[in-house]
C-alpha cells in the first residue's frame, strides 16, 4: 500500500493550532502538536476537523516542548483516545501501557525518538515495542550518514512487516521522508521544521512530487556538504515533472565519498550532482572519466553504467555559456581567485578560450597546481592594480548566510568584468563593489543553471527544459531569501 502524507502542525495558542490545521491542503492526515499550545484543548483540537488526525503531546524528555507533568500528559493523550482522534502517539519510553490497552493498540502509534545517533540495540527495541500489540511502531533516529539511514532498512529485511514509520532524521536522512515506501514506512511526515531534516508540505508535494513516487521511481541526487541551501533539487525535480519521467532527485549528505558510494549501491542511485568537498576525491571511485574531468581532476557529474560510475565535468561549458557575448576571451586577461576544484574548472576553461590566466590564491602551493593546469601562473592575493581585464571569484566567500563576506574588500575593480560564482545571494557584495567601481558583473546562477540543464541531458536523453529549470532555481532562491527574512 502507498505510504500516506501525514502534515505536522504546531500553535502557540488554540486558535493557531486550528488555524494552521485546517489550511492543510493536499495531506491524508494532519499531526496536531498539543505540546507547543500553551494551554492545550483535546476537543477544540479535534472538532471541525477535516481529515484524520494524529494527536501528539511530546514531552522535554523525548524533544517536545510539553513541560507539564506525565500525570497531565496522561490525561490529554486519554482524552484524545475517548474523544475519537484517529491516532494517539505515545512515547515507548512513557510506559503508558493502560493506554495501549485502552483500545487495544487501534490507532496507537508507539514511538521513539534518539537524537544523537542510531541505537546499536535498534532491532531489539523495535521488537520490544511491537510486541506491545500497538498498530503502528515508530522509529525515528539520528542518521550522521547516508549508510548510518540505511540501518533502518535492517527492520524491513528481517521481514517484521507491521504498519511502522521509520525515519532517519538529520540532512543525510532525506531518502527516508521523501522515499517511504522503501524503508516500508505507512506514512511519511512533511511541516515547517519541527524536527531534524524535516522538508515543508510545498517541497514535499511540489518540488519532491512524493504522492507520485513509487518502487519504480529512479533516483538521482546532489553529493555534497552541506545541501541545506541547494538549488539543484528544485531545477532537476521540475525537470522531471515537465518531461513526464518517473524520477526523484534528492539531497544526499554524505560524511564522505565511501558513505555516499556505499548508499548509491545499496540504494540503487542512477545518477548525482557533485560539489563541494568531493569533486575531486570522487574521481577515484570512478570507472571511466571524461577528457576534461581527466584533465582538471574533479568531476561535478556521475552517471551509473553497466561498468560502474562514470565521471564528468559539466562545470568547464557552464561556465564559459554566461560568457559568450560579455566578453572576448582571446588574449584577455583573467585572475581567477581560488584553487579548488571551481577553480581548476575555471582556470582550463579559460585557458581553452585562449585567455591568459593568472591564480590568485592564499594557499600558493595548490595555486601553483591550477595554474599549471592552465599554462598560466600565479601572483599574490589580492591580484595586482591593473593586471586584470576579467575577474573569477571560484571561492565560496560571501555565499549566504556569510553573504556580507567578500573575498576582495575594498578591491581592487580596475577591469572591466567580475564574475562571482556564488548564486546565494544572487548579487553578491562582490558584485555590487565591482558594478559601483564601473565593472561588468556576472552572478553564479547562469553557470549553475548551464551547467545542471547539460547533467539533465546526459542523464536522460532529453533536452532540458531551460525555462523552467531558471524559473525553479528562481523559486527556490526567493522562498529561501524569504525565509531568512522571516527568522530575523
Amino acid at each position: 500500500m502507498k505510504a500516506k502524507l501525514c502534515v505536522t502542525v504546531s500553535g502557540a495558542t488554540m486558535e493557531e493550532l486550528r488555524v494552521n490545521r485546517d489550511g492543510v491542503k493536499d495531506a491524508d492526515l494532519v499531526e496536531l502538536r498539543l505540546d507547543f499550545v500553551r494551554r492545550p484543548d483535546v476537543l477544540g483540537a479535534l472538532k471541525g476537523r477535516r481529515c484524520p488526525v494524529v494527536i501528539t503531546c511530546r514531552p522535554t524528555w523525548e524533544g517536545g516542548r510539553f513541560e507539564g507533568s506525565e500525570t497531565e500528559r496522561h490525561a490529554i493523550l486519554a482524552e484524545a483516545l475517548d474523544q475519537g482522534a484517529e491516532y494517539v502517539d505515545l512515547e515507548w519510553r512513557a510506559g503508558f501501557v493502560d493506554l495501549i490497552a485502552r483500545r487495544s493498540g487501534r490507532g496507537i502509534v508507539l514511538s521513539t525518538h534518539e537524537f544523537a545517533s542510531i541505537p546499536v540495540d535498534l532491532m531489539a527495541r523495535y521488537r520490544a515495542m511491537r510486541a506491545t500489540g500497538a498498530e503502528i511502531v515508530k522509529v525515528a533516529v539520528r542518521a550522521d550518514s547516508l549508510s548510518a539511514a540505511l540501518a533502518l532498512k535492517e527492520i524491513e529485511r528481517n521481514g517484521v512487516s507491521a504498519p511502522r514509520i521509520l525515519i532517519a532524521m538529520g540532512p543525510a536522512g532525506a531518502a527516508s521522508r521523501v522515499l517511504p515506501d522503501r524503508f516500508g514506512s505507512c506514512w511519511t511526515y512533511a511541516g515547517d521544521g519541527v524536527a531534524p531534516g524535516q522538508f515543508d508540505l510545498p517541497r514535499m508535494v511540489d518540488e519532491f512530487r512524493v504522492k507520485a513516487l513509487s518502487d519504480m521511481t529512479q533516483v538521482y541526487g546532489v553529493l555534497g556538504v552541506p545541501l541545506e541551501h541547494s538549488l539543484s533539487p528544485a531545477m532537476h525535480n521540475a525537470g522531471f515533472a515537465a518531461t513526464g519521467s518517473d524520477a526523484v532527485y534528492l539531497p544526499l549528505e554524505a560524511s564522505g565519498v565511501e558513505d555516499f558510494v556505499a548508499f548509491a549501491r545499496a540504494f540503487g542511485i542512477r545518477g548525482a550532482s557533485v560539489t563541494a568537498p568531493y569533486k575531486e576525491e570522487i574521481t577515484r571511485y570512478l570507472s571511466e572519466v571524461d577528457e576534461v574531468g581527466q584533465r582538471i581532476g574533479a568531476v561535478n557529474t556521475l552517471q551509473m553504467t553497466e561498468a560502474g560510475w562514470s565521471g564528468y565535468n559539466t562545470d568547464v561549458p557552464g561556465f564559459l555559456e554566461p560568457l559568450d557575448g560579455r566578453v572576448a576571451l582571446g588574449g584577455c586577461r583573467a585572475s581567477v581567485l581560488g584553487s579548488g576544484g571551481a577553480a581548476r574548472s575555471v582556470a582550463v576553461a579559460l585557458a581553452g578560450e585562449g585567455a591568459s590566466v593568472t591564480v590568485c590564491a592564499r594557499n600558493e602551493g595548490k595555486a601553483v597546481n591550477v595554474a599549471r593546469l592552465a599554462g598560466g601562473h600565479t601572483s599574490a592575493f589580492p591580484p595586482a592594480l591593473g593586471s586584470w581585464d576579467l575577474l573569477v571569484n571560484a571561492t565560496p566567500i560571501g555565499t549566504y548566510p556569510k553573504g556580507d563576506a567578500t573575498p576582495l574588500p575594498g578591491g581592487p575593480f580596475d577591469g572591466d568584468l567580475v564574475y562571482d560564482l556564488v548564486y546565494n545571494p544572487t548579487v553578491t557584495r562582490l558584485m555590487m563593489e565591482a558594478s559601483d567601481a564601473g565593472c561588468q558583473t556576472i552572478g553564479g546562477l547562469g553557470m549553475l543553471v548551464a551547467q545542471a540543464v547539460r547533467q539533465f541531458e546526459l542523464w536522460t536523453g532529453m533536452a532540458a527544459p531551460r525555462k523552467i529549470f531558471e524559473a525553479a532555481a528562481a523559486a527556490s532562491l526567493s522562498r529561501q531569501e524569504f525565509n531568512q527574512l522571516d527568522r530575523t
